[in-house]
């Protein structure tokens, strides 16, 4: 347990010790993270739009 709690350490030091190169794909998962938290919130919302929108696309291909 001991040597696990070791590597984990020294693999945190190294993430750490590193250059911003990884920052990047940090960003895109916290942007995904919120975009998914926005969606489940408002999720009646869109949905009420999209059905909403097809709707009006049906209606008005119907009338062509």
């Amino acid at each position: 347990m001991g040597r696990l709690l070791s590597g984990a350490w020294l693999k945190i030091r190294k993430f750490a010790g590193q250059k911003q190169s990884g920052m990047g794909v940090i960003e895109i998962i916290l942007i995904i993270v919120v975009l998914i938290g926005l969606v489940i919130i408002f999720k009646s919302q869109i949905t009420a739009l999209v059905t909403t929108i097809l709707g009006n696309i049906r209606n008005n291909a119907l009338s062509v």
